[in-house]
């Protein structure tokens, strides 16, 4: 395949992309590997070797968004009404390489809760289309998603970051005040930023929601549930350890 077919947005001849396909397996095959090392080899990384991992990834994520922008300009599709850096995963791309930069801890809080369960979403799910392997499209979309969760738990297991419940009020809280200026935004424009004014066009696991505006409630439960899931592993380790603690036994009284 020649070098304009790769990044042909018209005329691709090749595949459309393929759901759970050899190309998409394989895809999430190596991020589950790469994630596995991380934490398998966690203690062998040093500080050197740290700084390198978390630089490269976080180029990785800026140069992967960047060349999404380009490609979309180049091809006549870039708009405010669609380009604009507003979906939860493209914020987190732009905040995560800069927690992967300066171990910022706040924005951990949010790409570990919050951040995880969309990507996983998307990557599980991917908006590539018609755009299957071996096109740009395919490697821009699962690189961005796969390297927003990886990013997440590198910090968890490497850096050793944690959340905690004053972590999970906040995250709940600036993510609604996030959505609920977005969904205005979104009046005012004609977008569809956070899928709040419709489902997307193509197979996600909002068609398994209720039609707008209902599924919008369950969009809601379904992001408190997944914050407290993903928070749960460290909330059980906690109520272990005060279980394990007993309390020395008082003197006797004389």
């Amino acid at each position: 395949m020649d070098l304009s077919q790769f990044f042909s947005y018209s005329d691709w001849k090749g595949p459309a992309f393929e759901l759970f396909g050899p190309a998409h397996l394989t895809a999430i095959g190596f991020f589950v590997v790469l994630n596995i090392l991380f934490i398998a080899f966690r203690n062998k990384i040093g500080p050197r070797l740290d700084r390198i991992f978390r630089i490269t990834m976080a180029v990785l994520l800026v140069a992967d968004e960047l060349a999404w922008y380009v490609w979309n300009w180049v091809n006549g599709n870039w708009s405010i009404q669609t380009m604009l850096p507003l979906y939860l995963c493209s914020v987190f791309v732009w905040v995560g390489a800069y927690m992967l930069v300066t171990k910022n801890y706040t924005i951990y809080e949010f790409i570990y809760l919050l951040g995880i369960p969309a990507a996983l979403q998307a990557f599980l799910t991917p908006d590539a289309g018609r755009f299957g392997f071996p096109h740009y499209r395919f490697f821009q979309v699962m690189l961005s998603h796969g390297l927003i969760i990886t990013s997440a738990l590198y910090m968890s297991f490497v850096v050793r970051f944690r959340p905690t419940w004053a972590s999970v009020g906040k995250v709940l809280l600036f993510s609604n005040i996030y959505a609920l200026v977005i969904f205005f935004f979104n009046y005012l424009i004609g977008s569809n930023y956070l899928f709040l004014a419709h489902k997307l066009d193509t197979a996600s696991l909002l068609d398994v929601l209720p039609p707008w505006p209902y599924y919008l409630v369950f969009i809601e439960l379904l992001g408190v549930i997944f914050v407290l899931l993903f928070y749960a592993p460290y909330a059980i380790r906690d109520g272990l350890k005060r279980l394990a603690v007993k309390p020395e036994p008082s003197a006797p009284i004389q």
